[in-house]
């Protein structure tokens, strides 16, 4: 756990930061260079709790180290290519914390955000009151955890979990496990249980799959390289769309590879197309196996056949040729219901996503979806912003990679937009510099 001396709850502040992960930190960096007044307000009793307390045993991040680029503070270890284990990710965060020493409060949990006249907020939490200028709301977008509704309770001695409770397969009773979601997280839990030599059960989805090596490099250098995460969201053919696509799964496990889930058929893994029902002891399923597989081999192939035209429009010369992935195993048909019972499913883990819950900000700046309506984390009200949402501005919004880039922007716009204030009002501080 990291240690800080933490401050206590004043009076006011320029700018309230709700949110002690890595984005509210990352603007907290640049606030503390600008001599900003301000605070970061983490309602768990660390910063960066998700990443201690959210990730399985074998979690390892899916981008290979050297994209990790937080303000001053970028990835200096011995293997820039690998990919940090959980442990080592800590460590990587931790560093940073001592470094930044942000003036933050711990356990202290925001209930409700007003605004008071143009200019003010009023934050209510369960250790008093304060008062802002600007609001930073650094807490993420995954805060629900999503269920589904069945038409019957499952029975009692079924153990249910969601991803983010998951940590390690002796959590599970005997049995069979069904993982239910093949996103980044369903299909990462989904290998580690099946290489501890449980009998898995995995319901497919629509998320697509990426190699996790081509032509010699890591798919993500050349990704990098043809400026793939430097795509806006308006440069993007599905322009906000893209905001809720699902991640390409892909492992950076053991060094890092692809996740086949057909291979993973081939060694007794049994999968379903999407999860529908469970009814009357059966769980029920929709007929898109075949389709869903297919479309993450597509996906997978195209990603591929881009990075070998990139090399052959830019003269790249490699030692390993194009080739095609050709799928190693088909379902012989579309199985839509089995019984739990006769199974021997003991466990089911949901892996399904989360829904975001800003019902503790009560403003008028929320899509019907209820995500914020913002550019670039600057939302219709100019003195909220939004940090670390996934495709804030770029495909590396979100990431290790460019959570400093796009805190540095609001950053910036939230200097000179204070300033401005200031000189609207001059006995209210004094002028920052810029």
């Amino acid at each position: 756990m990291n240690t800080i001396k933490q401050t206590k709850l004043e009076a006011h502040y320029d700018v309230v930061i709700v949110g002690g992960g890595q984005a509210g930190l990352c603007v907290s960096y640049y606030l503390k260079q600008a001599n900003i007044h301000h605070v970061v307000l983490e309602k768990e009793p660390e910063l960066t709790h998700a990443w201690r307390c959210k990730r399985w045993d074998n979690f390892t991040l899916v981008t290979p180290n050297w994209q990790c680029l937080l303000p001053d503070h970028p990835y200096t270890g011995i293997e820039p290519d690998g990919f940090m284990k959980k442990n080592e990710i800590v460590e990587y965060l931790d560093g940073f914390i001592e470094k930044l020493h942000p003036p933050a409060i711990l356990g202290i949990h925001v209930t409700h955000v007003a605004k008071v006249g143009d200019q003010q907020f009023v934050i209510e939490t369960d250790q008093g009151t304060t008062y802002a200028k600007h609001l930073v709301v650094a807490a993420g977008g995954y805060h629900t955890p999503i269920y589904p509704k069945l038409s019957s309770p499952l029975p009692d001695n079924v153990m249910v979990m969601h991803s983010e409770q998951y940590f390690n397969p002796e959590q599970l009773p005997e049995g069979n496990v069904l993982v239910v979601g093949s996103g980044q997280s369903g299909a990462q839990i989904a290998e580690d249980l099946h290489l501890a030599g449980k009998k898995v059960y995995l319901s497919t989805g629509d998320a697509p799959r990426c190699a996790r090596f081509y032509r010699g490099k890591d798919v993500v250098k050349w990704l990098y390289e043809m400026g793939y995460y430097e795509t806006t969201v308006k440069d993007h053919r599905y322009s906000e769309e893209v905001r809720n696509s699902t991640n390409h799964y892909v492992t950076g496990r053991d060094g890092g590879r692809d996740i086949d889930l057909r291979k993973f058929a081939l060694e007794g893994m049994r999968l379903f197309g999407r999860f529908e029902d469970y009814k009357d002891g059966k769980l029920i399923f929709r007929p898109d196996l075949v389709k869903n597989l297919n479309m993450a081999d597509e996906t997978y192939n195209r990603i591929n056949a881009g990075i070998d035209t990139y090399l052959s429009e830019n003269n790249i010369q490699t030692d390993e040729p194009a080739s095609v992935y050709e799928p190693v195993w088909q379902p012989e048909s579309e199985v839509t219901e089995i019984d739990l019972a006769a199974e021997n499913i003991s466990s089911i883990i949901w892996c399904i996503g989360f829904r975001p819950d800003y019902s503790w900000i009560d403003l008028d700046i929320f899509e019907k979806n209820g995500y914020p309506t913002h550019h670039r984390g600057i939302t219709i009200d100019p003195d909220v912003s939004f940090i670390g949402l996934p495709w804030l501005h770029t495909w590396g919004s979100g990431r290790f990679l460019d959570v400093a880039k796009d805190a540095q922007y609001l950053s910036k716009y939230i200097v000179q937009h204070l300033s401005l204030d200031i000189r609207d009002n001059p006995s209210s501080s004094e002028l920052v510099n810029i």
